[in-house]
């Protein structure tokens, strides 16, 4: 009779941790506040697979939602013809920064600007100037020894100071 009311006693307190804990649901990977936006980018990437514009969208909502690797994913399982377009690769420099490859990044926003500068390219001047001025700041984080940015933000800082720093002209 004792093992009896022993192995009772233990099933209820089984029973009675399990219920206590309830069901747990996963995090979800994107935020509810992005949900929408990324859910409207994945549909319209999955309606045009080869188009570079609606691919860079959907890169560009994941570094939104906060989620930089599954930018690099999508950017990286893509079709090498829209995966080597300027808009595309200058969004997956920003998604390996945001995961810590300042230099991988680097190699990428150079690509970009080699590229826009070929005579038949069709970059817009935004892309340009972003991708050149993102390209001067990765060029300082990796001089000074900076690989994750987020880890080291005096460096970073540092490094954001001298690619943007401006000399100015006094007349007297």
């Amino acid at each position: 009779m004792g093992m009896k009311a022993w192995n009772l006693a233990v099933l209820g307190a089984v029973t009675a941790l399990w219920v206590a804990t309830g069901t747990q649901r996963e995090k979800p990977l994107v935020s509810e506040a992005h949900a929408d936006r990324v859910r409207a980018a994945e549909d319209s990437a999955a309606t045009a697979p080869r188009d570079p514009a609606r691919l860079a969208a959907l890169a560009q909502s994941y570094l939104d939602a906060h989620a930089p690797g599954m930018a690099v994913q999508v950017v990286e399982s893509a079709p090498p013809e829209v995966r080597g377009e300027p808009r595309v690769l200058h969004v997956y420099a920003r998604a390996l920064i945001d995961q810590g490859h300042a230099a991988e990044a680097l190699q990428v926003e150079r690509k970009v600007l080699d590229l826009c500068a070929a005579p038949e390219a069709k970059c817009s001047s935004y892309l340009i100037a972003s991708a050149t001025r993102r390209a001067d700041i990765l060029n300082e984080l990796v001089q000074l020894g900076v690989e994750d940015a987020q880890a080291h933000p005096e460096k970073s800082a540092l490094a954001y100071h001298n690619a943007t720093r401006q000399v100015g002209l006094s007349l007297r």
